[in-house]
């Protein structure tokens, strides 16, 4: 995205003017079931009768009811604008069911959905990614590299997180968690959606490169997941390996 592209200026443009009807799926829930959640969900929307789910309902907390069964009850649920599918979701959320957990996380908020929209009569939409959010909030993992593979020295460090810490406060976003890890500095934030995070951490990098260009130009920023710092060393490996190769 340009520096003055965001996901809600895109989804303005998709669908317009729509800042009361935005929701963000909060809970961390792994893109790879997400995505198997919402292909199952297109292979059965509206092919089951509706009537006969409810009657049907509570077989949901059947111990004996295997998985993929549990799964397909879940989708037809979720896809059911009826205050009873709701709280049917709602009491499986709150129970012992933690293999499932979060595939009813997204049941759960996709019939929430649905009857938000039966009742206000317009349509809903729900930003989810694999990081979650808060409010109109989106999570956001960041790493900055030390130039030249460096270590951050104790200086750097206070630089950054000083530098950091009026970002987030100037575009009122919220860090989580702040690390350093010899030359890896990890940001785990929460920024609002208005925001153009990559015009945030480019700024943030020049206001630190003030003091000694100590950090790289190039940084990774996710919204899918965590990455841990032996994966963040072996993409940077494979980065420079490609450049490398590119060069000869």
């Amino acid at each position: 995205m340009g520096q003055n592209d965001t996901i809600y200026a895109k989804i303005q443009e998709l669908l317009g003017n729509i800042p009361g009807n935005v929701s963000i799926l909060e809970q961390q829930i792994d893109a790879d079931i997400q995505l198997e959640y919402y292909n199952y969900c297109k292979k059965l929307k509206d092919n089951f009768n509706a009537e006969e789910i409810l009657k049907n309902k509570d077989t949901i907390f059947c111990h004996d009811l295997n998985v993929d069964d549990k799964k397909q009850l879940l989708v037809q649920l979720a896809n059911i604008d009826s205050i009873e599918a709701y709280r049917t979701l709602e009491k499986y959320i709150n129970g012992p069911n933690d293999q499932l957990r979060d595939w009813a996380t997204l049941a759960l908020q996709e019939c929430k959905l649905l009857l938000e929209s039966k009742l206000l009569d317009e349509s809903q939409v729900l930003i989810s990614t694999g990081l979650g959010g808060k409010g109109m909030k989106l999570r956001y993992f960041t790493v900055l590299l030390a130039s030249n593979g460096n270590n951050y020295s104790s200086f750097e460090k206070k630089i950054v997180t000083k530098e950091i810490r009026f970002a987030m406060d100037k575009s009122k976003g919220e860090i989580e968690r702040l690390r350093f890890d010899k030359e890896l500095c990890t940001v785990l934030s929460i920024i609002p959606l208005h925001i153009p995070v990559q015009h945030l951490f480019e700024n943030l990098i020049l206001e630190c490169n003030q003091y000694g260009n100590f950090i790289n130009s190039e940084y990774i920023i996710t919204n899918v997941k965590v990455l841990s710092n032996s994966h963040i060393r072996k993409m940077i490996g494979r980065a420079i390996l490609k450049n490398k190769t590119r060069k000869k």
